[in-house]
């Protein structure tokens, strides 16, 4: 999302209090009327009054008690839901961004870094919300109302709570720059050894061949001691923010202790406002001490769920904030005119296309392509077949103009534009799930009807491990070269929307019979619709209306 767009309107308020929120406040605050209760309670039994004495501020603590503990669940029931809910938000959004990457686009995030901060990372926003948003809330309310209850009684006591409270936040700010920063550089740490994993995996029959399998555990190994270190520092800096905290509460505690007992006992007469404190004053005060402290204390917990919340906050931001190269990513579908009835037409002019340094893919193209024509594109490897076709479908930034009947390829177009081109690549990559999942593609309007049709289309039906409610490993384990082919036929028979077809190199790497059964299936399902296919195969290509030679690029040849 590029710097000058704002963000969605409900993220900035994650770590605003709501009503929840304003619950788990109430029932800290419920405490103080029970202390009040309390040291009535001893003060009436201090002075004689027996067991009855104590029976009605028994009731009420109860009551108040069990007050306190439905507004803490229920608070803390509704603050997760919500987290949970903004958690979604999130990563939806970082989804939506990393799907509008175009795969050509070099500057797209790492595959395991992107999955570790959405899937492992993003957790961390969860505690972030429900722990340390609350306790923030609380931390900043509960002090407020229970230091002029203490000054009521005493002056000195609120004068020691108020000179110890702010250097607890202080010296906590202090450790929490340091410690966002060791959670990002963390976080970091982990993103990258996940990429370097899953990209190892992924080259494992390629590690073997080339007797780097040692080599690789060695780095892996040092990567995995850079993150324990990296965990230990995270771990460092939470146990110092803990004991920077027990320190200054308990010596506040302990002096206001000190002075209320000595008080009682006669050797203190000042700070009292001219009076001396009962005892059921003082037992008062000394309740609300460490209640004083304890949403510092609470904070001071959950002061490491805050430096890892806003660090994946930060990464989900980085993944939904990268550079979109894909037309329309901005603005989302936009419905337009269809422009011609019929096949499209397809035109580029201008210079279009540009590299990841920059460089143009052609200088000077003129490409017009007649509304249901079938042109071959042909050339040498290198000479930019793949990178046009990727420019009609909008996978690289153009430079020029790129119309699809007659509809300029814009941001407001490229989404409903989409909707009537079918992509065949040159490996049709194969996800985990069944083999009609892998037809349909998720497709609205695809059903079991026309998926079992584009099978038979494709003559899978015929392949026994490609049955319709058959299961198919990631990558396409399960089936061959020429059935993975006939999978991404079948993919185009089933989108029936599709008017434009954009074929890259369909018969590589078959055999003969083979590619000639491609080359017949791809023919016969391009009928009454427009066929850009890119060949180095001669007999596919002389199938073709037109032949156009990417060598005469930006020649006559094209026009």
């Amino acid at each position: 999302m590029p710097p000058s767009e704002p963000r969605p309107a409900a993220l900035p308020s994650l770590a605003s209090p709501s009503l929840a929120g304003f619950a788990q406040g109430t029932a800290a605050l419920l405490w103080l009327p029970q202390a009040a209760l309390l040291a009535w309670a001893v003060e009436r039994l201090a002075r004689g009054e027996g067991l009855a004495a104590v029976l009605l501020p028994a009731l009420g603590i109860a009551l108040l008690g069990a007050l306190r503990a439905g507004c803490e669940a229920w608070g803390m029931r509704r603050v997760f839901v919500r987290a949970r809910e903004a958690l979604s938000v999130l990563r939806a959004r970082a989804a939506s961004a990393l799907a509008a990457h175009s795969p050509l686009d070099r500057a797209r995030p790492a595959s395991g870094l992107a999955a570790s901060t959405i899937a492992e990372q993003a957790e961390a926003v969860v505690p972030y919300l429900v722990r340390y948003a609350p306790a923030r809330w609380r931390a900043a309310v509960v002090p407020l109302a229970i230091l002029p209850l203490v000054a009521v009684h005493s002056w000195v006591a609120a004068l020691v709570l108020l000179v110890a409270a702010p250097l607890i936040p202080l010296f906590m700010a202090i450790v929490g720059w340091r410690a966002r920063a060791a959670s990002e550089a963390h976080m970091v740490e982990a993103g990258g050894m996940q990429a370097f994993l899953l990209d190892r995996l992924r080259g494992l029959a390629s590690l073997r061949a080339l007797g780097a399998i040692e080599a690789t555990a060695l780095r892996l190994g040092e990567a995995a001691q850079s993150l324990r270190c990296r965990t230990m520092a995270v771990l460092r800096i939470a146990f110092l923010s803990s004991a920077v905290l027990e320190l200054f509460s308990a010596l506040g505690v302990a002096m206001v202790a000190a002075y209320v007992g000595f008080h009682l006992l006669g050797h203190f007469e000042f700070g009292t406002w001219g009076r001396r404190l009962s005892l059921g004053e003082g037992l008062f005060v000394l309740l609300l001490a460490p209640a004083f402290f304890e949403p510092l204390r609470e904070l001071s917990a959950v002061w490491h769920d805050r430096a890892a919340g806003e660090a994946a906050l930060a990464s989900l931001d980085r993944l939904a904030e990268g550079r979109m190269v894909l037309p329309g990513a901005h603005t989302g579908p936009v419905a337009v005119d269809r422009g011609e009835s019929g096949p499209p037409s397809v035109h580029l002019h201008g210079r279009a296309g540009a590299l990841a340094d920059g460089a143009p893919v052609f200088d000077a193209c003129d490409l017009h392509i007649a509304p249901g024509e079938h042109v071959a594109l042909m050339g040498a490897s290198g000479a930019g077949k793949t990178c046009l076709l990727s420019l009609i479908a909008g996978l690289m930034p153009a430079q020029g103009r790129i119309a699809i009947g007659g509809v300029p390829l814009n941001d407001r177009s490229a989404a409903s534009l989409r909707r009537r081109m079918a992509w065949m690549g040159q490996k049709p990559h194969v996800f985990a799930g069944s083999v009609a999942s892998n037809v349909a593609l998720g497709r609205a309007g695809v059903h079991a009807a026309q998926v079992e049709a584009a099978m038979r289309f494709a003559a899978l039906d015929a392949v026994a491990q490609a049955r319709p409610g058959a299961s198919l490993g990631e990558g396409g384990r399960g089936l061959s070269g020429g059935e993975a082919v006939r999978l991404a036929l079948a993919r185009l028979a089933a989108h029936p929307e599709a008017d434009l077809l954009l074929v890259d190199e369909p018969t590589a790497h078959l055999d003969s019979e083979t590619a000639a059964r491609v080359a017949d299936a791809l023919v016969a399902l391009a009928h009454g619709r427009t066929l850009i296919v890119a060949t180095h195969d001669p007999l596919l290509a002389a199938r073709m209306d037109r032949v156009i030679r990417l060598e005469a690029m930006p020649a006559e040849e094209a026009a």
